[in-house]
């Protein structure tokens, strides 16, 4: 099963079939004028999850509209009895992430990006959210409420810089819509093995910050800039009246940023395999590509790879989203599956849509020379 967001449309559950399982929609807005209604921005999903005296997996969301977590149980027998597979476990009255208001959540500086983990000593589950349009990341954890519900308490927080002094000299800051913002984060993933966090900050690169279910580290490296880091930028117009975007102004890059991922850096995933090894794939949206880091994000660049049209479905564009599971999926995908969300998902008309892409891990390793890992008994999920 395949758990995704739709933005304002909710949460979805498909098979691996791409049939819809399950929809369920975003929250209404609370009551009041002119009130933000639920958003649901990024989904994550852990294995053995113990909450009080119960243990689950679970689908773990970052309600956007709201400034909230939303938590979500899977039933691993919904196939078989024709139910739905996801049942909100979610206490009635949730905290605010990131603000104290409902005024201060309506301006939408809010829970943002997601990933999750379960601390194998405890089982406790533990959740990374960042805040749209600023540079702060949260560390939660998740509790048990009332009534078998589930809430969350804020461990700790952390700020990445928002300007910096470049190589050759003078500082920059990357560039923002609108005046107060901050470049934010967005695709980020945990390696729980190793107490590390991997965090895309959009405009800038991606961050390796250790976390444990104490808080973060201080000893947060930017590991691979984006190749406009440094880059001089203008506000131009977007397609949506009033909205702007940033564009790269002159002929050629400075020479400060990296050589593997065009802005912005979206989708953070770890491929796994036997004895520790494996690989970080980061979603390279600015020319819709995906970089993939040895030694689990602690090794060299490796290479990049483009998902393109295929028979039975067109290519992957301007990429937000990506997961990877090395283990075996059943019959259409025997050595591990990558899932990828696809920003312009060609449907033949002049209708805007995007959805999700499945391949075969195989194709992907394969694609590589020396070819990537193939170990679809290497690691599981479930035992770690």
């Amino acid at each position: 099963m395949i758990v995704a967001t739709k933005k304002d449309a909710g949460l979805t559950a498909f098979d691996l079939g791409g049939r819809t399982l399950q929809d369920i929609a975003a929250p209404p807005p609370p009551a009041g004028d002119d009130h933000a209604a639920g958003r649901f921005n990024n989904v994550d999903v852990v294995y053995g999850a113990r909450i009080g005296r119960v243990t689950r997996d679970l689908a773990i969301v970052s309600d956007r509209g709201s400034d909230k977590i939303r938590t979500y149980a899977i039933n691993p027998l919904a196939a078989s009895l024709r139910r739905a597979p996801l049942t909100d476990i979610s206490a009635p009255s949730l905290p605010f992430v990131f603000n104290t208001t409902q005024e201060e959540v309506d301006e939408q500086a809010t829970a943002y990006g997601l990933t999750a983990w379960v601390d194998r000593r405890t089982g406790t589950p533990y959740v990374v959210t960042s805040r749209r349009s600023r540079s702060r990341v949260a560390l939660l954890k998740l509790v048990a409420a009332p009534g078998g519900k589930v809430t969350y308490q804020t461990v700790d927080t952390i700020d990445a810089p928002t300007s910096f002094t470049l190589p050759s000299g003078g500082t920059w800051a990357p560039c923002v819509a609108e005046e107060g913002e901050e470049p934010q984060f967005e695709g980020m993933t945990v390696d729980a093995d190793r107490g590390t966090l991997f965090a895309g900050q959009e405009d800038v690169g991606i961050w390796r910050i250790s976390v444990s279910p104490r808080g973060f580290g201080d000893d947060g490296t930017l590991i691979e800039k984006v190749k406009e880091f440094g880059a001089p930028y203008t506000l131009v117009p977007d397609d949506d009246p009033g909205e702007f975007e940033c564009e790269t102004t002159g002929d050629a890059l400075p020479g400060d940023g990296g050589e593997h991922i065009a802005a912005d850096v979206e989708g953070l995933t770890i491929y796994r395999g036997a004895r520790g090894a494996g690989y970080l794939l980061a979603s390279s949206q600015g020319d819709d590509t995906f970089a993939v880091f040895g030694d689990r994000g602690r090794g060299a660049y490796l290479g990049s790879f483009e998902l393109v049209d295929g028979p039975g479905a067109d290519g992957v564009q301007e990429s937000d989203g990506a997961a990877v599971i090395n283990v075996p999926l059943g019959r259409d995908f025997p050595r591990g599956l990558l899932v990828t969300h696809d920003g312009e998902d060609d449907t033949g008309t002049d209708r805007d849509a995007t959805n999700f892409k499945l391949t075969r891990w195989e194709d992907v390793a394969g694609a590589f020379d020396p070819r990537l890992r193939i170990d679809p008994f290497g690691w599981s999920p479930r035992l770690g």
